[in-house]
């Protein structure tokens, strides 16, 4: 007989949970608040009649979702006081969230950093339909809105995020030789070096949060870009170093300032050059780059 029975409830949010943590995350681009909003969803879920529930991952992700967007709407309030820029919590991930390349661009620094000029319930809907595939019904469900409207705010959604996003983003091939590129450039001081791998119309985003130096609005255009960074760089003094990692299963680099974390580096490639840098100095969302965060699909 097995001694160890796990009642039906708490096994359904275990075999889901990594999914519940992701759809959380990518509503809110905070370990820390999707971590809350599973708490909550745990204490929602097992008042729930089980019997009455005919999809048990497609209920989950309703009340995680809920949860979420209350969640996003209180943490909206307190990004309009957040100094300069607002960029995700960089997440070190498995090489498999890597290997699944549309949960991967969805994920990346660059694409979340668009979603955050979505209404709530806008991004809501576009993660659950365009990351996850969940159908109109469980979404309408989910944001408490009929079939019709989800839809609506879907396409309109997608069609704003169609409209920042790469038309040709790079294979994970193309961002990591740039990526090498890049480090190379910048560990030797090369500025011929990083101009030719940045665009032309490059754009750098950097999130301080008040507690680091960084540039209260993106710095746009390659010359900028290298001026901003070479300025940074003499104003810090000690001795820099890099180190490929995986961030939000794209290829990324953890700046280290005399051995200690300075920041993670976030990148968009494309056409084999960097059009994008996101790059996160806050200390309060560094706290997930030394050990990895298990993020899925599904």
């Amino acid at each position: 007989m097995n001694d160890h029975v796990t009642d039906p409830a708490t096994e359904a949010f275990v075999a889901h949970r990594d999914l519940l943590f992701t759809v959380a995350y990518e509503m809110l681009g905070s370990a820390a608040d999707a971590e809350d909003v599973l708490q909550e969803a745990w204490l929602r879920w097992v008042e729930v009649d089980l019997a009455q529930v005919r999809d048990r991952r497609a209920y989950l992700v309703r009340i995680t979702t809920r949860q979420a967007l209350n969640r996003l709407r209180a943490l909206n309030r307190r990004k309009e006081a957040y100094v300069g820029p607002w960029l995700p919590e960089p997440l070190l991930t498995a090489p498999d969230v890597a290997e699944d390349v549309e949960l991967a661009e969805n994920l990346s620094l660059a694409l979340m950093f668009i979603l955050e000029t979505l209404s709530p319930t806008e991004r809501a809907v576009f993660v659950l339909r365009e990351v996850f595939d969940f159908g109109y019904d469980d979404i309408a469900a989910a944001i408490g809105k009929s079939p019709s409207a989800a839809r609506q705010l879907a396409y309109r959604a997608r069609r704003h995020v169609d409209a920042r996003r790469p038309r040709t983003p790079a294979s994970p091939e193309e961002a990591r030789a740039a990526l090498r590129s890049f480090q190379t450039a910048l560990v030797t001081g090369d500025l011929q070096g990083l101009l030719d791998v940045l665009a032309p119309d490059v754009v750098f985003v950097s999130d301080g949060g008040g507690l680091r130096l960084a540039a209260l609005r993106p710095v746009v255009g390659a010359d900028k870009v290298l001026r901003y960074m070479a300025g940074s760089l003499d104003k810090a003094g000690g001795t820099f170093s890099s180190e490929h990692t995986t961030v939000n299963g794209n290829p990324g680099l953890i700046l280290r300032l005399d051995g200690v974390i300075d920041g993670v580096l976030g990148f968009r490639v494309e056409n084999a050059r960097v059009t994008g840098l996101y790059y996160v100095r806050n200390p309060e969302k560094l706290t997930r780059v030394e050990s990895e965060t298990l993020l899925t699909s599904r």
